[in-house]
């Protein structure tokens, strides 16, 4: 039992993000001459025949096996949203997998896992504003309702400004990840709590005698 506590307590999801952020910022400068933090994407970073890509795949791959743990482990009884976060977790698994096109020019590259890659961020990017949304339905305070919503739309936004304004799609993408990822943090960790309270609850009236 008091592993299981242990392995639920473990914040999976914030260790992860605190390995993307410096990856996100930092590898722009080991990584191709061409690469712009402001229009390149970190799909860019990890893409093939790139300098150092490997270390924006693995961390994709952390990130998303991650998000995959905190769904088995606080979504229990919430199927819907438990499924839409393994599907994200998964799809951000094999981005990490199947590498983007180089953004290096007259480099030879695998146009079939330059497909995989762009449907399976495609994939995280639907399953993330669902999954979102439909937190809302799962929230007690209507304040976090309203926050889920409100991310769910703006993870949106976002993603259409970068077909609408691609000289900018760093800045819009990385707007993405912290925006998302810090609201599934807390949205994950008041799921926590309130499983914790749930089952004390439940270890009470078990407790209590009934007449």
């Amino acid at each position: 039992m008091k592993v299981k506590k242990k392995i639920s307590d473990f914040r999976c999801l914030l260790y992860a993000l605190l390995l993307i952020l410096p990856v996100m910022f930092a590898l722009p400068f080991y990584s191709a001459d061409t690469y712009s933090i402001i229009k390149n994407t970190t799909s860019h970073l990890g893409a093939q025949s790139t300098p150092n890509a490997w270390i924006m795949n693995v961390a994709f791959v952390l990130v998303g096996i991650s998000c995959v743990l905190e769904a088995w482990l606080h979504l229990g009884r919430f199927w819907f949203q438990k499924i839409l976060l393994n599907i994200f977790g998964l799809s951000f698994v094999f981005t990490g997998i199947f590498h983007h096109a180089p953004i290096i020019e007259g480099v030879i590259f695998d146009s079939l896992e330059d497909i995989l890659h762009s449907i399976f961020a495609t994939i995280v990017g639907f399953s993330f504003t669902i999954f979102a949304v439909s937190s809302a339905f799962i929230e007690k305070a209507a304040k976090h309702r309203i926050t889920d919503i409100t991310v769910g739309f703006t993870a949106t936004i976002l993603s259409v400004l970068m077909l609408y304004l691609p000289d900018y799609s760093g800045i819009w993408q990385r707007a993405i990840f912290i925006i998302s990822f810090t609201w599934l943090i807390f949205m994950l960790e008041r799921i926590r709590v309130f499983n914790k309270a749930d089952v004390g609850i439940n270890h009470k009236s078990k407790a209590t005698p009934h007449n």
